[in-house]
């Protein structure tokens, strides 16, 4: 059975490499991307079974990045946001536009490793 795939947007290169190390440890093949640039790049031609994006990102943020996914692709694939900008109006806004989920940074490997396989699960039932 192939690896479920997972595209993580993050531009801290030390959390990136911490949170792709633990995602492939799981089993999943992991896609790192430092922008979202790059992320908008990848996902015209290939979307993968899950993202998780940090919030803040050089040239397209995690919030336009749900807004792009949702209402101009049309996708339903899981979002995860992360941030450090956790205040009530950017979770909220994160929900309102369509993220499934959102971790307030510092991140827990373990706790992201588990609202990844809720979301890819509940993904597959729908």
């Amino acid at each position: 059975m192939k690896p479920k795939e997972l595209l993580l947007a993050e531009d801290d290169p030390m959390l990136a490499s911490l949170l792709k190390f633990r995602l492939e440890k799981e089993g999943y093949a992991v896609a790192l991307m430092p922008d979202g640039k790059a992320v908008k790049e990848c996902i015209a031609t290939h979307l993968p079974d899950a993202i998780i994006s940090d919030v803040m990102m050089p040239y397209f943020s995690g919030i336009e990045l749900v807004d792009y996914l949702r209402n101009e692709l049309k996708s339903k694939i899981p979002i995860i946001l992360i941030s450090t900008a956790s205040n009530e109006e950017n979770v909220i806004n994160a929900f309102k536009m369509g993220a499934n989920d959102f971790l307030a940074k510092p991140v827990s490997p373990s706790e992201l490793l588990i609202r990844v396989n809720r979301e890819i699960e509940r993904h597959q039932i729908i």
